[in-house]
């Protein structure tokens, strides 16, 4: 079930030194079997915070590639919110040119290593690429995102990395609110025209999402570092502890600092809660918190911390995200005996990747279909005892075309659990909005832009990722940063 990366390895050569030189027609490459990545051991990745994922070996990337059959439409880039030359890419990876592979992916995407390992390309590129479809079967399509992150895993590992392009100095000026992957794609496109771009983080790490919300066994933090470092190098700056809407708003960036335009990116940091009776009990948390406290202040270092994390025995996670499955998984990995994923639904309509499930599966995270939490019982010492969960159906489909959960009247039960985290999404962050006269938002809090330009009502305030889209994923919101960045560049050019 999970063969040793040696044994994968092994197989990938013979193949290659059969394959290799030749002329391989579209039958040939068709015929070529889907590289496997080899994982840690389940029993042994949950007593760490290592990665899961191993990657791919050079043999095994090589071979991968030369099943991709190069189509003259590329499809693959259409599913690409970036517009990766995606069989450019592959084929230079082919040719084992990988540092000329990695500089065409940073044409269109400076985070190569991240979007390897966290993208869900089973719902964008790989679901347009024509061997999934031919074989019609979309984790049959030709493995892109594990080709990107091991090209771009070597060429950092070989010091191959080059330094982006930048222009002159246009005399321009940019902020940029927020430091995820929509901002760090805003600033490098805007870096590469030549204008100075500070960028402000809130927190005293740079990296967003990918340093406080992804865990280390899923995307490690030196490689988020790395990938800043490379901003640093293309000269901009980033201040850190610097909260937009305190230390400075938006108005003061443009009167008392003298930036030409303002890029927001401040994300989804706002969790939801279920609103239910106990559910400020001692040992609730939102996975924000839970996550953030093991991600951004290591808390597991169990022995090292500076801000050790609750212990826990038994844990209940409300919700069946991606988010979900990190909170469940984390908490296995800091000591819980039992982890059970509380979900109203069925497996058919969890949100999450099909990777992340298999993998909690096999962590030994417990699903519990069907379910809804009614309330959380506290004990005597205020914390969290039991909840109380009532049986659900599934009824009619819903506006989002999910069936509805509809719960079943007088099938309440107890389950012991003394920690819960609520994993049900989040909204966006309220702050700017709320010390920011002039900018539109909806209902929910998201700001409102023009789609084509990313542009707010502000003049010269553009917004994109997680504050606009809600909690979406990293490679929709380094698009609207590419986005934005085309229109602010437009727009400065007239100043």
């Amino acid at each position: 079930m999970h063969p040793k990366k040696q044994l994968l390895d092994d197989a990938a050569k013979l193949l290659l030194a059969e394959l290799e030189g030749k002329e391989l027609t579209a039958r040939e490459r068709n015929q070529i079997p889907l590289q496997e990545m080899a994982t840690q051991d389940p029993s042994e990745r949950i007593l760490n915070m290592n990665e899961v994922a191993l990657g791919y070996t050079e043999a095994q990337v090589r071979i991968e590639a030369m099943r991709c059959l190069q189509c003259k439409t590329k499809p693959c880039v259409k599913g690409c919110p970036v517009g990766i030359d995606i069989p450019a890419f592959i084929l230079e990876a082919e040719k084992g040119n990988y540092a000329k592979a990695v500089s065409i992916i940073k044409e269109s995407s400076l985070l190569p290593s991240v979007c390897g390992r966290v993208c869900p390309q089973e719902l964008q590129c790989q679901m347009y690429c024509t061997v999934g479809k031919a074989k019609k079967d979309v984790e049959q399509s030709v493995s892109i995102g594990r080709i990107e992150r091991f090209v771009a895993d070597y060429t950092r590992e070989h010091g191959l990395d080059e330094i982006p392009h930048v222009g002159d100095d246009s005399g321009k000026s940019v902020a940029i609110v927020g430091s995820g992957p929509a901002s760090i794609s805003a600033a490098a496109d805007l870096r590469r025209e030549g204008h100075r771009v500070v960028l402000f983080e809130a927190l005293h790490k740079a990296g967003g999402v990918l340093v406080y919300g992804i865990p280390e066994f899923r995307l490690p933090k030196e490689i988020v570092e790395y990938e800043l470092e490379i901003l640093r190098k293309m000269g901009v700056e980033i201040r850190l502890n610097y909260l937009v809407g305190k230390t400075r708003t938006v108005d003061e960036l443009f009167d008392k600092d003298g930036f030409d335009a303002i890029f927001v990116g401040s994300g989804a940091g706002l969790p939801r809660f279920l609103d239910i009776e106990g559910e400020n009990s001692i040992g609730v948390f939102s996975a924000n918190e839970y996550l953030t406290r093991s991600n951004l202040m290591k808390a597991y270092a169990k022995t090292n911390a500076l801000t050790p994390m609750y212990r826990s025995k038994r844990v209940a996670v409300f919700g069946a995200g991606n988010v979900a499955m990190d909170a469940a998984r984390t908490a296995k990995r800091l000591g819980a005996e039992v982890v059970s994923i509380i979900y109203r639904r069925t497996e058919a309509e969890m949100p999450a990747r099909r990777e992340e499930i298999a993998h909690a599966k096999e962590e030994g995270i417990e699903f519990l279909y069907l379910l809804a939490p009614k309330r959380i019982i506290p004990g005597e010492d205020g914390r969290v005892k039991e909840v109380e969960v009532i049986e659900c159906k599934l009824g009619p489909e819903d506006e989002d075309g999910r069936r509805r959960s509809m719960m079943i009247e007088g099938t309440e039960s107890l389950r012991s659990y003394d920690t819960v985290i609520v994993a049900i999404g989040n909204d966006s962050n309220p702050l700017i909005k709320a010390t920011t006269d002039g900018i539109e938002t909806s209902h929910k809090g998201t700001f409102i832009v023009d789609p084509s330009t990313c542009a707010t009502s502000l003049e010269g305030v553009y917004a994109g990722g997680d504050i606009v889209l809600g909690a979406a994923t990293v490679i929709l919101a380094m698009g609207q940063g590419r986005k934005a960045a085309r229109a602010m560049n437009e727009y400065l050019a007239t100043l």
